[in-house]
Order: C-alpha cells, then sequence, then structure tokens
C-alpha cells in the first residue's frame, strides 16, 4: 500500500471496486484528433492526444503507466498529461476501475484544491488524463525546504485537506488514499494552492455503504479498512495521521514493517506525551485524538472538523514555531528506504528469464481472479495451497518488500521481487548483480553521482533526498557507499535476504 511522489497518481490503482459507472459525461472531439474505432473504457471514439499536445518529458512513473509533462500545441500551455497503459487492463474490473477515476475527476474538477482535469483523450494503447500542472512540490518538502512552521501554519493545510475530504463527502466519493504524497501545491508561490492530485483509489458510495477492499498507504490506513469493513469515516482517521505527522514529524503508528504497523494500528495506542506535544495547544490535541478514533462513528466529520476552534481561518491555532527537530524526523520519515526499494526492483528486473519462468507460473496460479494483480489473501492462500508454510507476518513480509509501488496489491514484477527471497541459490550473487547495477564505473562503492543516475530513472530525483540516502548508508561517512554497506542496508530487518 504507498504512491510515487510526483503528479503521477498511477501506482495507486488498486482497481478492486466493483461500483457500476455512472453516465460518461461527452465533450466535442477536435475532428483532427479522432482516429477510427471506438475505445473499450470510454466507449467513444478514440482520439489522439499527440495530435492536441506534445510530449516534453517524463514526470513520474508508477504500476499503471506514465505521467508526462506536456504543452498545448495551439497554446503553449503546460499540463501533466497521465497516461494508463490499457494493455494492464487485463479484465473488466480493471476497465471499470479506471473509467471510474476519469468520471470522479470529472465529477470533482472545479475545486480550487483539486487538480482540475482537462481533457480524457483514449487510443488503443492507452487511456491520457491530461491536468492542469501542478509546480510547487510535495507537502513535506515545502515545510522541510522552509525549516520552520507554526501550528497555525499547520492549521491552515490541514484545512485545505480537510476541504477536499469535505467536497469528495459531500458529492458522494470517498478518496481511500490520502497521503502527503497526494497533495502538491500548484505553484512556488507562497500562498499557492494545496492540489489533491491522485483519486485513482476513489469510489463513489452512498450512505451507508460498506466497502471490504484492502486499500490506501500502509502508516495512514485506518483500522476498520484492515478488518475490512469500512465507510467514508476512513478518511478523517487517514488526514488524522496527517495532521499528527504535521504535528510531530513521525506517525502516530511506528514499526519496522508493514505488519508492525497494522498491528499498531488495530492496536490503536498513540502517543500524546513525547515532543512536541507538551508544547502544543489543548485544542488540537482533542481535534487529532477525534480525528484517530478507533471507532469510526466516535469521528468528526468533513464539515464538524471545519468548524473546529483550532482549524477555522479566525481560530486559535499558535503563531509559535514548532520545534525544529519536528522538521528533522519530518525529512527521516520521508526518505526512509527509498534506495532498498528501488534496489529490490533493481534485482527483479535483471532476472534472467530462466529464473523467473517458475515465478510467473506460480503467480498464475495465485491470482485466482486473473486480474493482474495479487492481493494479501490470495498470496497467504496461494502460498498455502503450494505447501509453502509461511506465517502471516512472513507473508506480510514478502508484501512490504515488493511494496515499491505501494498499493496494497502486487503486480507480476513486484511477486518476483518478494518471492526470489524465497529461492536461497545464488542470493549473494544477485545482491552483487543489483551493487553493479548502481556501482555503473565498477569502483568498489557507488557514488553520489551514481546514485542519482539510477535512481532518477525511478522518479527519485530531489539531490536533499540523495544526499539523505548516503548519509542514512554511508556508515563509515566516506561519502560513497561500499559493498558491505549496501548488503547491511539490504538485510537489515529482511534476515532472509
Amino acid at each position: 500500500m504507498g504512491n510515487s511522489s510526483s503528479q503521477t497518481g498511477l501506482g495507486g490503482g488498486d482497481y478492486n471496486s466493483k461500483l457500476s459507472p455512472s453516465p460518461w459525461p461527452t465533450r466535442p472531439a477536435a475532428s483532427s484528433a479522432i482516429i477510427s474505432g471506438v475505445g473499450r473504457i470510454l466507449g467513444r471514439p478514440i482520439e489522439d492526444v499527440r495530435t492536441v499536445y506534445d510530449f516534453v518529458r517524463e514526470l513520474g512513473r508508477g504500476q499503471f503507466g506514465v505521467t508526462y509533462l506536456v504543452t498545448h500545441k495551439e497554446t503553449g500551455q503546460s499540463f501533466a498529461c497521465k497516461s494508463i497503459a490499457t494493455r494492464r487492463l487485463v479484465n473488466r474490473e480493471m476497465v471499470e476501475d479506471v473509467r471510474r477515476e476519469v468520471q470522479i475527476m470529472h465529477h470533482l474538477t472545479g475545486h480550487s484544491n483539486i487538480v482540475e482535469l482537462k481533457g480524457a483523450y483514449e487510443d488503443r494503447q492507452s487511456m491520457n488524463l491530461v491536468m492542469e500542472l501542478c509546480e510547487g512540490g510535495e507537502l513535506f518538502d515545502r515545510i522541510i525546504e522552509r525549516g520552520h512552521y507554526s501550528e497555525r501554519a499547520a492549521a491552515s493545510i490541514c484545512r485545505e485537506i480537510v476541504t477536499v475530504v469535505h467536497i469528495c463527502h459531500s458529492l458522494g466519493v470517498m478518496h481511500r488514499d490520502l497521503k502527503p504524497e497526494n497533495f502538491l501545491f500548484l505553484s512556488k508561490d507562497d500562498d499557492s494552492p494545496l492540489k489533491a492530485i491522485d483519486f485513482g483509489l476513489s469510489a463513489f458510495f452512498k450512505p451507508g455503504d460498506i466497502f471490504n477492499d484492502l486499500v490506501g498507504s500502509a502508516y495512514y490506513v485506518a483500522p476498520e479498512v484492515l478488518r475490512r469493513h469500512y465507510g467514508q469515516e476512513a478518511d478523517i482517521w487517514s488526514v488524522g495521521v496527517m495532521l499528527y505527522i504535521l504535528l510531530t514529524g513521525v506517525p502516530p503508528f511506528w514499526a519496522e514493517n508493514e505488519q508492525g504497523v497494522f498491528e499498531e494500528i488495530l492496536k490503536g495506542q498513540v502517543d500524546y506525551t513525547s515532543d512536541p506535544w507538551p508544547s502544543l495547544s489543548t485544542d488540537v490535541k482533542e481535534l487529532v485524538s477525534s480525528m484517530l478514533q478507533q471507532d469510526p462513528k466516535e469521528r468528526p466529520s468533513a464539515a464538524e472538523i471545519l468548524k473546529h476552534p483550532w482549524i477555522r481561518i479566525d481560530g486559535n491555532a499558535s503563531d509559535e514555531p514548532i520545534d525544529i527537530s519536528v522538521i528533522a524526523r519530518m525529512k527521516l520519515f520521508k526518505n526512509t528506504n527509498k534506495f532498498k526499494k528501488v534496489a529490490l526492483k533493481v534485482i527483479a528486473e535483471n532476472l534472467s528469464e530462466e529464473e523467473i519462468v517458475g515465478l510467473i507460473e506460480i503467480f498464475k496460479s495465485i491470482d485466482i481472479d486473473g486480474s493482474g494483480t495479487i492481493t494479501f489473501d490470495e498470496l497467504k492462500n496461494g502460498l498455502n495451497k503450494l505447501g509453502t508454510k509461511l506465517s502471516e507476518s512472513e507473508v506480510r513480509q514478502l508484501m512490504e518488500a515488493a511494496d515499491v509501488d505501494g498499493n496494497g496489491s502486487i503486480d507480476y514484477i513486484e511477486f518476483v521481487t518478494a518471492t526470489m527471497h524465497m529461492n536461497r541459490m545464488e542470493r549473494e550473487n544477485r545482491l552483487y548483480k543489483a551493487f553493479l547495477y548502481f556501482d555503473e564505473d565498477r569502483s568498489g562503492y557507488i557514488t553520489m553521482e551514481e546514485l542519482k543516475h539510477v535512481l532518477e530513472q525511478y522518479n527519485v530525483v530531489d539531490e536533499k533526498i540523495l544526499k539523505n540516502i548516503i548519509d542514512e548508508v554511508d556508515v563509515d561517512h566516506d561519502g560513497k557507499i561500499n559493498y558491505e554497506e549496501f548488503v547491511a542496508m539490504m538485510r537489515k530487518n529482511n534476515p532472509q535476504i
């Protein structure tokens, strides 16, 4: 469960929901863009987005496709184009869920805190969503960059996030994947609006509807989602987690792996005593604790939160700077394990066909519904049927090892990433091959430049993030990563690697 940090939302779609599509809002298409045929997703004439927009460069990459920077051929205006590869949509459910994402974006477009959908174009290879371009960066990045902020600033950010939830819920949409990465600033201006960018997991709902598919991102998922019996209150929990992080720099539920995080969420014990809580106002403690109630019915609605005395525009949130250590913790939390996840994926992607053909067959046998992705339950049941006796915790660890895009299910490359841990042959050799993938000049060290070159292919391009990775892994502090340091990072909390 999780996602890429750019304007993509491509890894987010679990594509499990059974909701029916609502009527598609039509728009006239430019005759020059029409190709013969009807698209299987939108059910209208196929259009070539490239006759209207020039594709400039890649912005981000996810499980189902790529987001590009595009410019309008006539006006020269820049936009983001989310391009979903239709060949990845292997069954009717997945097609319907992509259709629903487009419908939800149309449904919500026009609100100042929701990214605006400019147009949807379907050709034979892809579904292309052209959206306004958010160039102001991620929520946490701006806070980290400034190095200081106050309760009042946190209240302002939270107010915009809750406003998104309020508009979604009032229009019958549950977001289901609220997390800081899914909010970008429209521009670099100080007063730039915050925009929700990813609705790949969102679903239409009616009051009283109960959902049971496991979707979302580990740190932010509500306990009732883990129990597979939830409604729109799960969004409120996720915002409560975000507010807790905005105030403290760390999530309220923390563990070394995803299974541990889930266990902590289900326990529901939140720390309101450690720094900086003693210096924060009583009002914000009351608000956070109300949003993180285990019983969904005890949580306030988005409309009620917007009336809270701490969060109102004229509210009582303090303008005193929050402890600077909060920023340092936020920075560490944001960058944890980026290098390791990419390294695991590099290993999986560079296995030979002979090495993975057996794993592909296992994948097919576990993927009972033929959806092209494996849920936790499918993995657990499938491995048991194959005679692989793993505990639930061990199965969770396999899911975690595969969690490169973090969407709660695994596709075949991610499955290979996870299950290769069970194959003990040549493990050391595979780690060495992965190390050499980064060590491009074969010097025996991974330098900052080499790390940057490889991670750029996986949309990790921020210089500060790269420096933080080096600092975290480089035990002897010589400014580069040797093989022993690389292996230690890979094996940390994963002794089976």
